[in-house]
């Protein structure tokens, strides 16, 4: 199956990311995509844009040119298990990823396991990204039972072993294989960080082949199926992308 929802992708916000929303607009509609997801990193990277960033956002309209924009964040774990934006931002957004990346130290798979764990139970996180990180090894089956039970998904990052991360991809398989029996709900990301690659799934369709996760549990398969997930989240519905893609 073609995915047409990228629910990873940055912009220069990130300012090792190299295009605008507008460029991401431009491809989106080259490519087919119906909707993506902007979420750019957290402050606590160094090149992460200012927490103004993200108040900001209400100005980006939620279709452009055809194509549904959420308005998020990939969040970084932080060494206490919280995240480096405040909860009212958080709230106010309609994603939230959350992942550890570089302003975080990695210490050992008990304590990463700790961290995600009350990440993921802290109802601020929608989307776990790139758990299958090399650099931050975590008890797989503990996390996954832990984000089935709050709701929360797990990626499958197509970015991953490509272009960063090397050396993830038997974890995100494992990963995937653990989702499969465990039922998780998974989300895909391109982790884009020029808009060329947006939608770019190659990467996660391997993982979905070699792991077995069903298609019933993806959740890029549909716009309506992401707004469903979201508003099962607590996240406020958006009317005008319900009204659009149920056309």
């Amino acid at each position: 199956m073609q995915y047409l929802i990228d629910l990873h992708t940055h912009t220069i916000a990130s300012d090792h990311a190299y295009s605008t929303i507008m460029e991401l607009v431009s491809q989106a509609k080259v490519k087919g995509i119906s909707l993506f997801a902007v979420t750019d990193h957290g402050p606590d990277v160094s090149d992460g844009p200012h927490p103004w960033h993200f108040n900001n956002l209400r100005v980006v309209p939620h279709l452009a040119e055809g194509v549904g924009i959420l308005r998020g964040i990939e969040a970084n774990i932080t060494a206490d298990g919280g995240l480096d934006l405040e909860e009212g931002r958080l709230k106010n957004l309609d994603i939230v990823l959350a992942g550890f990346h570089p302003n975080y130290l990695p210490t050992t798979v008990e304590e990463h396991t700790r961290l995600m764990c009350k990440v993921i139970r802290s109802g601020l996180v929608d989307v776990i990204s790139h758990p299958g990180a090399a650099q931050y090894p975590v008890n797989y089956e503990e996390v996954l039972l832990c984000a089935k039970e709050c709701n929360v998904a797990i990626e499958i990052n197509s970015s991953s072993s490509v272009n960063t991360r090397m050396g993830s991809h038997e974890n995100c398989v494992k990963i995937g294989k653990l989702a499969a029996k465990i039922g998780n709900t998974i989300s895909l990301g391109s982790d884009s960080h020029i808009a060329y690659f947006i939608g770019c799934f190659d990467e996660s369709l391997k993982v979905i082949a070699e792991s077995g996760v069903k298609e019933e549990q993806i959740i890029n398969t549909s716009p309506l199926k992401v707004l469903d997930f979201l508003e099962s989240r607590g996240h406020k519905p958006i009317f005008e992308l319900r009204d659009y893609f149920s056309k």
